[in-house]
């Protein structure tokens, strides 16, 4: 298997050194790196990801893409592929630090549909709880059972550990103040949301931390706020449920409704329109394998708009 190139150690030596990339960022390192923009050479981009993961899954390590549930922003990053909880956050944690962590990631999912914890209740979770789970009720009364340094965990360095993750982008601070899960939990903790039942989005199957629940209170459909938008931002879609059907009122502003693909226009050539949807079909299909099977559906509608007005623009010149 021939060895990668300096291009490639530069894009996973940006994510491992700077943590975390917005789309934009990750793909400019790739546009200097390589001089061809992903826009217009999104099967070069796709066989790059490809290529290094093929390599990094020797060590356990995946090159992948995420959403943040709070803004809808695409990041890239460099995760751990181990089962191991407590191996993601690495060395550079304390015990008591990590078993912090994994009660407010717990404590985050379970708050419903808003994502977040405030401080307040961060600070006062009690990590002996943590330590505890699963042991007889006897044993819980024994504080013997707890480890002094889970014991000793004081609240000023619960505040200082809520600070390094948020540094990290394993946790967020909301405009609201309050605390929320990090893009290096959305990359990293995919597994772990599956295997603990962590609701998922109707839309894109992924795990349905910050979301929309339907407002027919006995349906249990969770949508994230960006699958709602561009699931409804067809003119002709109907706003309602896709589970109950119930209605489902959500507002688009006008300038954001994508409209029916139109017609190919008169003048434009067989070969034109050929080419337009081929250009189309490798579009969707690099958005798809960054993002992965659920997300193509989104795409797909916003691919469609941008070939639509370049149909425009070539029929009216």
């Amino acid at each position: 298997m021939p060895t990668l190139s300096w291009r490639h150690h530069t894009l996973i030596q940006a994510l491992l050194s700077r943590g975390p990339l917005k789309e934009a960022d990750f793909k400019s390192i790739f546009h200097t790196v390589t001089e061809k923009p992903p826009a217009t050479h999104g099967q070069l981009f796709n066989d790059f990801i490809r290529k290094i993961n093929a390599e990094l899954a020797y060590v356990q390590f995946e090159l992948r893409a995420c959403r943040n549930q709070y803004d809808g922003s695409v990041y890239y990053g460099v995760v751990n592929n181990v089962s191991d909880e407590q191996s993601k956050l690495g060395t550079k944690y304390s015990v008591p630090q990590i078993a912090f962590y994994k009660a407010m990631v717990e404590a985050i999912v379970q708050d419903g549909t808003e994502g977040t914890i405030s401080k307040i209740q961060a600070i006062n979770i009690r990590l002996e709880n943590q330590v505890l789970a699963g042991t007889s009720s006897q044993s819980q009364t024994e504080s013997s059972q707890v480890p002094a340094a889970i014991r000793n965990f004081s609240m000023s360095q619960k505040e200082k550990t809520i600070e390094e993750l948020v540094r990290d982008q394993w946790l967020c601070s909301t405009s609201d103040g309050k605390i929320g899960l990090g893009v290096r939990s959305f990359l990293d903790l995919r597994s772990w949301f599956r295997s603990n039942e962590v609701p998922t989005c109707e839309v894109c199957n992924e795990a349905a931390v910050k979301v929309e629940s339907c407002p027919n209170e006995s349906c249990n459909v969770r949508i994230h706020e960006y699958c709602l938008r561009m699931k409804f931002s067809q003119r002709k879609a109907a706003k309602v449920c896709p589970g109950c059907r119930a209605d489902w009122p959500f507002t688009i502003a006008k300038a954001e409704y994508l409209e029916e693909e139109d017609a190919p226009a008169p003048s434009q050539s067989r070969q034109t329109r050929e080419s337009s949807r081929k250009k189309q079909k490798t579009c969707q299909e690099s958005v798809a394998d960054n993002l992965g099977p659920s997300s193509t559906q989104n795409t797909a509608s916003t691919i469609t708009r941008v070939t639509r007005r370049s149909t425009r623009l070539k029929s009216t010149s």
